[in-house]
């Protein structure tokens, strides 16, 4: 069965919204070596509509990636009862039953599932158990405001780290 992964860039303060206001400083070679295998081993990606909007702009925009052919290529799955027409690459919907979708996602033959941002969809992952890692990404930084992946009122959910590694840039 796959699994599903996600990872996310997140500051010490919880927060995952707008990275690209507070990563960059902590964002080299080595942190990209990181990223980078991750992504290349997905066999899906995963999204809500926001994120996969906001990647469907960055990886087929004038000044795309050099990796923005491998993420066009690979399957992609959005969860929205809003989105009707994806045009990126290879992509389906799921709009209702999305536990049971999910479920049956996860029993397909291939490779793991990545899911990269979209914070309430990770969130219903963990609450709906149905994600089996969860790889974060800690910036040493404060940024005092934006969506943290963990609410205050959300429910309690066990965790075990598996690993933990510092980069020259988060040192």
């Amino acid at each position: 069965m796959r699994k599903i992964i996600a990872g996310m860039f997140i500051t010490l303060d919880g927060v995952v919204e707008a990275p690209e206001k507070w990563n960059p400083p902590y964002y080299d070679d080595e942190l990209n070596q990181d990223v980078m295998p991750l992504l290349a081993a997905a066999g899906t990606h995963l999204y809500g509509r926001r994120s996969y909007e906001l990647f469907r702009g960055v990886f087929t925009g004038p000044a795309a990636p050099p990796h923005a052919g491998m993420m066009t290529a690979t399957p992609k799955v959005v969860v929205s009862s809003t989105l009707t027409n994806p045009d990126w690459g290879p992509t389906s919907v799921i709009s209702s039953n999305i536990i049971a979708a999910l479920t049956a996602l996860k029993q397909q033959p291939g490779q793991d599932i990545s899911v990269g941002a979209s914070a309430t969809l990770v969130r219903f992952l963990l609450d709906e158990h149905l994600l089996d890692e969860l790889r974060l990404l800690v910036h040493p930084v404060v940024a005092g405001a934006g969506k943290r992946l963990f609410a205050e009122a959300g429910s309690r959910v066990p965790l075990t780290l598996l690993e933990s590694r510092p980069t020259a840039t988060a040192s």
